[in-house]
């Protein structure tokens, strides 16, 4: 399956070619400021597997484990697209919020739970992880 995704003004696309059953939701630091928002949600595919073409920006960062990890943004818009860091191996994170159709996609697991907003309940159903697997 192919997906295809685009930022908030379209300059930068997104096309992820697998399959994707699940999605990812992510309470830490990091997925919070780069979404703006309280949680970020993601699918991880293969780096092989995702083209992201258009103006883009890359920003690294350590993450409170040590790792670096790399945020990929439109340039011109500022939406998140991606991550990598070294936890992911051979795989990246993408934003699903830049995707028409994940509404119905469920999630599998949420990471850094314990960062979670208070006012957010868990997702029923989806594994609860207290930080990076």
């Amino acid at each position: 399956m192919t997906l295809k995704g685009a930022c908030l003004c379209g300059k930068t696309t997104i096309t992820v070619d697998s399959d994707c059953e699940d999605q990812i939701v992510c309470h830490c630091l990091g997925c919070k400021k780069s979404s703006g928002s309280a949680f970020s949600t993601n699918i991880i595919a293969l780096q092989k597997d995702v083209t992201i073409e258009g103006p883009v920006k890359t920003f690294e960062i350590k993450s409170p484990s040590g790792n670096l990890v790399s945020r990929v943004f439109c340039d011109n818009c500022g939406s998140a697209i991606s991550h990598t860091s070294a936890a992911f191996g051979e795989s990246q994170a993408v934003q699903t919020g830049n995707f028409d159709g994940f509404a119905d996609i469920p999630f599998s697991a949420e990471l850094f739970v314990k960062d979670r907003w208070a006012g957010i309940p868990p997702i029923p159903g989806a594994s609860q992880v207290q930080t990076m697997p």
